[in-house]
């Protein structure tokens, strides 16, 4: 047997007599000893014992660190508390989509020209619905003459049925009328209003209305501005340059959240070509007037241009006759525009006559009084007017033309004083009387607030920006003060 072989057998000699010991072990473990106590410990530990306590901790810790978490998810899964369903009552389906829907309105707004029938029938609905709820509206009235911009809605079926009509009846109330089967329900919902007092400041850039539009003033005001307020004072078609400025208090109506109307305008100020132009609002007589800073109405005899938006095409004074050809005087000023341009009377007056006058063509000649008359020439048609009838300043008494001696549509006008003709566009009438006493004490109180919030906002603005803005730039601002003054 050579040296290997004989290791090896030792090996397994000694193999063998551990295993026998091992199993005289378990047998001694396992007899009932001393009245069935069914285990004896002597209270030593052999090596071999030992040696099996450290092979089992061994594996139990490999055991361990193989399968993380394994004791955690036995400890979870021993203290998870027991889970309880039970059923709930549900609505049925068909009512929480019914809960779930919004009511669809279409909105439609009034053309010119538009009639409640028109718009009813376009939308499919029969003349006996719209006549139901005429019935039934308590401004049938109102519904019957619709504004242009009115706003109104519908709420129809799939099949096209209207289920529901809806319009205003002023700024605070909206009625909202709902059909169910023959009959007809009424809705009222309030709409309160706020009324703001609103400062609005500018430069001119690439026009005055572009401008003035820009910052949200509405056409109505920007007309007040140039044809009411300082319409005798400024030339809006030959005075206004860009960099001139404008400053306008007007009372502006809100309602949820959207500006609905603008006006009147409370004060003004408008600076052309440096020299600033004051205008207050102020009644006088249970009647608004405008007056300057000091008191004085802003309303003349006279107002500037009897035409607006039109282009001074021949100034007073001597010259050459476009259609005769030669030298002599031109005793008025023509303004050039487009063939039907209304054309406004200068101030009070009577109509002296109205009708063809030879050269003039289309003429009519008014007097003002106190030795003061005004010609308007080359009309293509004049109003209806009488001999000896009262037109008002401003009044429509006639419109553009080229009738007579022209060589193209334009008004020419003319200015006299006792017969005597004058230059109007440098002639000055004299200045109204101004408020005093008790009046005057009343309008500087009152207007006083207006001037003072015109004057802190151009402070603000007009001390950052440049003094000469681009067209493409008109700096425009506004700033709001006093929210919240009325609520209605």
């Amino acid at each position: 047997m050579s040296p290997d072989d004989a290791q090896h057998q030792a090996i397994r000699d000694h193999n063998l007599r551990a295993a026998a010991e091992n199993t005289a072990n378990e047998q001694r473990f396992a007899d009932p000893v001393d009245g069935g106590a069914g285990f004896s410990f002597n209270g030593r530990w052999t090596r071999r014992d030992w040696a099996h306590a450290s092979l089992f901790a061994t594996l139990g810790a490999l055991v361990l660190g193989l399968v993380p978490g394994f004791s955690n998810a036995m400890r979870t899964s021993e203290v998870a508390p027991a889970l309880t369903t039970f059923a709930l009552p549900l609505p049925p389906l068909a009512s929480v989509q019914r809960a779930a829907q919004h009511r669809n309105w279409e909105l439609v707004k009034v053309e010119s020209g538009q009639t409640l029938g028109a718009i009813f029938e376009a939308r499919g609905i029969p003349a006996a619905t719209l006549h139901r709820l005429l019935d039934a509206a308590p401004d049938r009235q109102a519904l019957t003459r619709l504004r242009p911009g009115a706003e109104l809605a519908f709420e129809q079926a799939a099949d096209g049925r209207l289920l529901a009509f809806r319009y205003d009846r002023n700024d605070t109330q909206r009625v909202e009328l709902s059909l169910s089967g023959d009959k007809v329900a009424e809705k009222v919902i309030e709409r309160p209003v706020e009324i703001r007092t609103a400062v609005v400041s500018g430069k001119v850039g690439k026009s005055l209305f572009h401008s003035a539009r820009k910052l949200g003033l509405s056409p109505v005001v920007i007309n007040t501005l140039t044809d009411e307020v300082f319409q005798y004072d400024i030339d809006f078609d030959r005075d206004v340059t860009s960099g001139d400025r404008f400053s306008v208090v007007v009372e502006q109506t809100w309602r949820e959240g959207e500006l609905i109307r603008s006006g009147p305008v409370t004060a003004a100020v408008f600076t052309a070509k440096g020299k600033p132009f004051t205008a207050i609002r102020f009644e006088r007589d249970g009647k608004g007037e405008y007056f300057t800073a000091e008191g004085r109405p802003l309303k003349k005899s006279f107002i500037r241009s009897p035409i607006q938006y039109a282009r001074l095409s021949s100034r007073f004074g001597k010259r050459r006759h476009p259609v005769l050809g030669t030298s002599r005087m031109h005793k008025g000023v023509d303004y050039a525009a487009r063939s039907g341009t209304p054309i406004m009377a200068a101030g009070e007056a009577r109509v002296v006559s109205a009708g063809w006058h030879g050269g003039y063509g289309n003429t009519v000649v008014l007097d003002h009084g106190k030795g003061y008359s005004t010609l308007y020439a080359h009309m293509s048609r004049t109003a209806k007017l009488k001999r000896g009838q009262r037109v008002s300043q401003g009044q429509v008494i006639g419109y553009v033309g080229s009738t007579g001696l022209s060589t193209g549509p334009h008004l020419h006008y003319e200015f006299r004083i006792n017969g005597v003709h004058r230059n109007p566009l440098q002639h000055t009438m004299p200045p109204p009387e101004p408020l005093s006493g008790t009046a005057l004490a009343q309008f500087r109180k009152q207007t006083a607030p207006a001037l003072d919030r015109i004057r802190e906002v151009e402070e603000i603005i007009y001390a950052t920006v440049p003094a000469r803005p681009t067209q493409d730039d008109p700096k425009v601002a506004v700033a709001r003060v006093a929210p919240g003054a009325k609520k209605g």
